[in-house]
């Protein structure tokens, strides 16, 4: 019996060894992505999609840690384990949830080309023809580009977006083809509203361009899917994504697919 209280004693640190090994790490890109996240002057992230990150830990009641990766490296880095969710803006396509799997969605815009205000309006193979369009490498538009721009006009791949709207403010390119918050928010800084205007959105292929953003995840974290997928569900349902996106948009952002 004696044993008893130093037995308990260790069941108690092992419990709280795996309580503190509950923190659930969310992977976000290391570059700014206005209005979704971004650093503010004390190095702290901010945005749409931290706020929404911090509804759903609480709603979970989860402790949860920011971990900051190129983009191209989000999928490897989840696959080695140096985080537990991609959080990042990242679009569920038939080609990416062949390696990883995805949460519901929780956000859906379309592709846009926005080019110089002297430019003439359109998003087709036909109004881009003998252009330069600047892409963001490893993304769902810069596969959109093969299969329905690549015969029409030439491409310029970059690391980050803000690379491509430098090039684009000073004419260097032709185009930059994105999702259309995020150059929305570009032709609205004073640098945008310069130069550039909206071209269109493209025409829809849902096998490239997915089914919305999701939250990522290792094929094998089935309990951390269904939490999250729960929790998403329920902010959605108890108003906070509402009262989150109104801070940031003035339209409605999940989308109808």
């Amino acid at each position: 019996m004696k044993l008893l209280p130093t037995l308990f004693a260790g069941v108690a640190i092992a419990l709280s060894a795996v309580a503190a090994q509950a923190e659930v790490r969310f992977g976000v890109m290391n570059e700014s992505y206005p209005p979704f996240f971004a650093k503010d002057a004390s190095g702290q992230w901010q945005g749409w999609e931290i706020d929404l990150m911090n509804a759903v830990c609480e709603e979970m009641k989860e402790k949860c840690s920011i971990v900051e990766i190129s983009w191209d490296g989000l999928i490897p880095a989840l696959e080695s384990k140096k985080f537990d969710v991609i959080w990042s803006s990242m679009s569920n396509t038939a080609e990416r949830s062949k390696v990883i799997d995805f949460t519901d969605k929780y956000y859906n815009t379309p592709s846009r080309l926005i080019g110089p205000k002297d430019q003439k309006p359109g998003a087709t193979a036909e109004d881009v023809k003998g252009k330069t369009i600047g892409i963001q490498v490893s993304t769902i538009q810069s596969e959109y580009y093969k299969k329905y721009f690549a015969a029409a006009a030439g491409e310029k791949t970059y690391q980050t977006l803000d690379e491509a709207f430098q090039d684009l403010a000073s004419g260097r390119i032709d185009y930059v083809f994105g999702d259309s918050l995020a150059l929305d928010a570009f032709l609205k800084s004073d640098a945008g509203k310069d130069c550039c205007a909206n071209m269109g959105d493209v025409a829809d292929d849902k096998e490239i361009l997915g089914a919305g953003v999701s939250g990522g995840l290792r094929k094998e974290d089935t309990e951390l899917k269904a939490k999250l997928n729960k929790a998403i569900a329920a902010v959605r349902a108890n108003g906070q994504y509402d009262a989150i996106t109104k801070k940031y948009f003035d339209f409605d952002i999940y989308g109808a697919k």
